[in-house]
């Protein structure tokens, strides 16, 4: 298979079951960016995260290991704001490969996440990153690889993370994805495949 920048895998189900959990979610304690080098700030923020899982060795550990560590564990664990959001738990299950990290990315208007590449994390190094719109809008651009993907409010993408990728929301409202960090299989790489295919 040659290489994929991006493809629109899906469009998830009970989208205002989400939007409730997300409301909820939103109150909850996020955590800004460690990287400041990686983004620039908007006049109301810049990119914060909610995690939702983690590697086990750090579930009881400072937030911020629970969000950004990186860690070559084959051990995962939901975080409490997961199993109390049985629609996003009921979408994580569907997915038929082993999930890694899973965390709520939020980019404020006016906010970029500069260009920069994560080294490896693609299909073809068997480590693929999911993107799922949660909250979004017409002024918020994505690229990966110098061409815009598209993404709409709850359609489920493969993002290639390993070609250089940035983002910059010109909008109005804050960007919120669902980002899903997991292990390639057959069924995943068939997805992918199939997904380009249709394209």
């Amino acid at each position: 298979m040659d290489i994929c920048s991006f493809a629109l895998l899906d469009q998830v189900a009970n989208p205002l079951s989400l939007q409730q959990e997300l409301t909820a979610l939103q109150r909850q304690n996020w955590l800004p960016h460690v990287n400041h080098s990686d983004y620039s700030e908007g006049l109301q923020g810049g990119w914060d995260v909610l995690p939702l899982r983690c590697a086990a060795e750090y579930q009881a550990a400072h937030p911020i290991l629970q969000a950004f560590a990186i860690t070559a564990g084959q051990h995962w664990q939901n975080l409490p704001y997961l199993d109390s959001s049985p629609t996003l738990l009921s979408l994580l299950q569907s997915l038929t490969c082993p999930i890694k990290s899973v965390r709520l990315m939020r980019l404020y208007p006016g906010a970029e996440i500069k260009p920069h590449r994560d080294i490896g994390l693609c299909l073809a190094q068997g480590e693929a990153r999911l993107h799922l719109p949660l909250q979004t809008n017409d002024a918020l651009n994505f690229y990966v690889d110098g061409k815009r993907v598209p993404m709409r409010t709850g359609e489920l993408w493969y993002i290639n993370a390993d070609q250089v990728h940035w983002v910059e929301n010109k909008g109005q409202e804050a960007r919120i994805n669902l980002v899903i960090d997991c292990e390639v299989n057959t069924w995943l790489r068939e997805l992918v495949y199939a997904a380009k295919i249709r394209a």
